[in-house]
């Protein structure tokens, strides 16, 4: 596999700035998560992530597991993404278009992983899988945001 990351991307009709403060929540993580994986944050989480911020996860795939991440990427109002045991990424990237809306992407990328890590995501299956939840994911924010949905069609006319 040539490309260790997979991406979703969707236009969310929201300024940045308001998907951004779902992101930085880390208590809104479980909400966001269409794979159903991640259960709850634990411990005492930063109330706003920043970069070097830490949170602890209870994830379930299967069986109950713990996950620690740490913030490895941060720009205000554009990007964050936190990494987790193996050196997996998690991103968000928020681009923000000229009719007010924002290009949302979320890509998981295990580049940065050691030989054995890469191997496992890859066996697993976990590309595949991480790219199919990321469509819903998207969608979960846009509806945390309060994205307008866009009007059916023409208003009924009275008779």
């Amino acid at each position: 596999m040539a490309t260790r990351s997979v991406s979703a991307s969707r236009h969310v009709a929201a300024p940045p700035e308001r998907c951004f403060a779902v992101l930085v929540d880390p208590t809104k993580h479980p909400l966001l998560d269409a794979s159903g994986t991640v259960q709850r944050i634990v411990g005492r989480p930063p109330t706003r992530l920043g970069l070097g911020s830490k949170f602890w996860a209870d994830m379930r795939l299967g069986v109950p597991y713990r996950m620690h991440n740490t913030v490895v990427e941060f720009q205000e109002g554009r990007r964050i993404a936190w990494a987790h045991v193996g050196a997996a990424r998690w991103r968000w990237q928020l681009d923000p278009q000229d009719d007010g809306t924002t290009l949302v992407t979320e890509t998981f990328d295990w580049s940065r992983s050691d030989l054995l890590t890469r191997l496992l995501i890859e066996r697993l299956g976990f590309p595949a899988r991480n790219e199919a939840a990321m469509g819903e994911s998207i969608e979960r924010l846009a509806r945390l945001v309060g994205e307008a949905s866009p009007p059916a069609g023409p208003p009924d006319t009275p008779s």
